[in-house]
């Protein structure tokens, strides 16, 4: 009787011990399954606007050979599209809906943001939530980069909150 009473005593302190708690290497990992990263980063271009068409040429893209601008417009042809996009813009144009052509507006590649590693994980004292600082960094920038405002070469630091079920731990909130 005193074995059975100490064997379950035991395999209550063991299962007391492996608590299910989330390390980095499993946010990592259910980060990485949420598929979220890597993301593509864009910029909206307004090619029927005439002040945007100066901003891009300040920007030097025409002379980059990404694009046109049509530098003078007849009275007729108001609303009418001054930006055109050259063959080597065309693996950063991302695809746009009815209502982005009807308003003008092509979307740009500016980068992809990547996940890199988990910083750290904080979990509450009740140990069903954690909070997980998180690592991006951006990669294969394009050469519409100069239109945007991101700092492109610093890394990124994300948080994400996860929730522990009965099944294990989920990302609730990014």
């Amino acid at each position: 009787m005193k074995k059975i009473v100490f064997l379950c005593f035991l395999l209550l302190l063991f299962a007391a011990c492996s608590s299910n708690k989330l390390d980095n290497e499993t946010a990592l990992k259910l980060l990485q399954e949420k598929k979220e990263y890597p993301k593509v980063v864009h910029e909206e271009i307004y090619i029927a606007d005439p002040e945007y068409a100066g901003k891009l040429l300040e920007k030097g893209l025409e002379n980059d050979g990404l694009l046109t601008v049509q530098r003078t417009q007849r009275l007729n042809d108001v609303g009418k599209p001054l930006i055109t996009f050259s063959e080597k813009a065309t693996p950063y144009l991302l695809p746009i809906n009815d209502e982005d052509k009807k308003d003008g507006i092509q979307r740009v590649k500016i980068a992809e943001e990547v996940l890199q590693d988990v910083a750290g994980v904080r979990t509450n004292e009740d140990g069903k939530t954690a909070v997980v600082e998180y690592k991006t960094a951006y990669r294969n920038i394009s050469p519409f980069a100069k239109i945007s405002q991101l700092e492109l070469q610093h890394e990124n630091t994300r948080k994400a909150t996860f929730s522990n079920f009965d099944d294990g731990w989920r990302l609730v909130k990014n």
